[in-house]
């Protein structure tokens, strides 16, 4: 390198040839792939503040047009239409209007074979954006359309419960069990049965075997 900072020249047959230094080439390529990656990494950096802005500015005309179309008061009526990619609800209701689901929170446990069901919603301070499942609908014949299936029946008067079933009853706790028999037959079975009263303790039938 000459004094003046240009690369040293050499003659050759009355030509003058600049010869390159590969140390500055290599310093000024260095200096640029530098300056490239921070260039990179400036415009994620804006690219990820740019979409925090879009995510804040949607949140907030979401809940404008909440608040400016009223409050929702009152159970309402929906529709779960899926899930969401952190297992929250969808659903959809009459005042909600159309468009995709709205996710909700839910007091009960929901999975994929609830889709499609209709639920009771409320809705938290009213707004629309923030609804709450407090549970599913059941048609009037659920109840009766299960128990014709398991053929078992259980009515409930407040005085008394009832337990049907088509073959037999069983009552069991560990090695304690109790049976009823379409025959007529009353199954006791357990390690130690005492019987007790304080009035009369009667045992009566036909035949009374003991041992």
């Amino acid at each position: 390198m000459r004094d003046d900072g240009r690369a040293p020249a050499a003659e050759q047959g009355g030509e003058v040839i600049l010869i390159e230094e590969e140390g500055g080439e290599a310093a000024a390529s260095g200096e640029a792939g530098a300056d490239g990656a921070a260039g990179e990494a400036d415009a994620l950096e804006g690219a990820e503040g740019l979409l925090e802005l879009v995510v804040a500015a949607h949140e907030e005309r979401a809940a404008a047009e909440a608040a400016k179309a009223g409050p929702i008061d009152g159970v309402v009526v929906g529709r779960i239409v899926g899930f969401g990619q952190n297992g929250d609800p969808l659903v959809e209701a009459a005042v909600l209007g159309g468009g995709a689901g709205v996710p909700a929170r839910s007091m009960t446990a929901l999975g994929p074979e609830d889709e499609g069901r209709e639920v009771a919603l409320l809705f938290e301070g009213g707004r629309r954006d923030r609804p709450v499942v407090m549970g599913r609908m059941h048609a009037a014949g659920d109840g009766a359309s299960a128990a014709r299936r398991d053929g078992a029946t259980a009515t409930a008067d407040g005085e008394r419960l009832v337990l049907t079933a088509e073959k037999e009853i069983v009552l069991q706790c560990g090695k304690a069990s109790i049976t009823l028999t379409r025959a007529g037959k009353i199954l006791i079975r357990g390690a130690y049965l005492l019987t007790r009263s304080s009035g009369v303790n009667r045992i009566q039938g036909g035949s009374v075997q003991i041992n």
